[in-house]
């Protein structure tokens, strides 16, 4: 479980906080959505959830552990993340992949991509695990290196899931495949998911509309649509006789 208590955060120079005395409770197993305008402070929640960020007042606890009261070490293998943007190191993607554990055999290593919906391209690869990847991953297509990502998370194992926009560049057919591996990923653990895209977000238990770094709605997607209020507006609902559905475009 995670719990946010009063947190606040402010870039030097900004005239008002990024996050201000922000407060949360995401349960043990729950997928909470983190969605909001650009600026309303959900990827700063992220990096003080890493602690890639202090935070100027308040408090995280993981299971009731004060995060700023234990190592730093120990936070970061609670947490496994798949940013937008997933670094790849130059090497081949085995070494890539044993990132996350050193250890991994090449078994693990095999049913870590079979979940991540890699293991096809690897397997049709000359070079198989030993396929090298450029910097960043630039031999591959962006849906490839999310994969990966996502691979390497399924080895990390860790309770905590961290998702900044996992699909943000992918095209809609890429996302099926991905959001299936996510779907592998996610299976029983806590997850905050940060994302705009409509497809992403409605299926979490759990969306947190923020604004000016505070929470202004939570509730399912259906419960938020009905209510009518900022979420209802962001993804332009428009009511129609079919089926009494909601028809949703997407997600600022």
């Amino acid at each position: 479980a995670i719990r946010f208590r009063d947190l606040s955060f402010s870039y030097p120079g900004a005239e008002r906080p990024a996050v201000d005395q922000f407060s949360l409770d995401v349960k043990a197993g729950e997928t909470v959505a983190l969605i909001g305008h650009s600026g309303s402070g959900k990827t700063t929640v992220a990096n003080l959830v890493l602690r890639t960020l202090a935070p100027s007042a308040g408090s995280i606890e993981f299971d009731g552990r004060p995060v700023d009261q234990v190592p730093l070490d120990w936070v970061r293998e609670q947490i496994a993340l798949v940013p937008q943007d997933p670094y790849l190191f130059y090497g081949t993607i085995a070494d890539n992949l044993r990132l996350a554990k050193p250890d991994a055999t090449d078994e693990e290593l095999v049913a870590a991509a079979k979940a991540a919906n890699i293991w096809d391209f690897i397997q049709a690869s000359p070079a198989g695990m030993n396929t090298l990847v450029g910097e960043r991953g630039l031999s591959l297509s962006g849906g490839q290196v999310q994969r990966v990502a996502i691979a390497r998370a399924l080895l990390k194992n860790a309770p905590i899931i961290v998702l900044d926009e996992p699909t943000s560049q992918i095209d809609l057919e890429t996302e099926s495949v991905i959001h299936e591996a996510l779907g592998r990923l996610t299976a029983n653990r806590t997850v905050l998911l940060i994302a705009h895209r409509l497809k992403t977000v409605q299926t979490a238990d759990r969306i947190v509309v923020m604004a000016h770094g505070r929470v202004v709605e939570q509730g399912s997607h259906a419960e938020l649509i009905a209510r009518g209020g900022t979420y209802a507006r962001m993804v332009g609902t428009t009511k129609t006789m079919e089926g009494g559905q909601a028809v949703a475009g997407g997600v600022a």
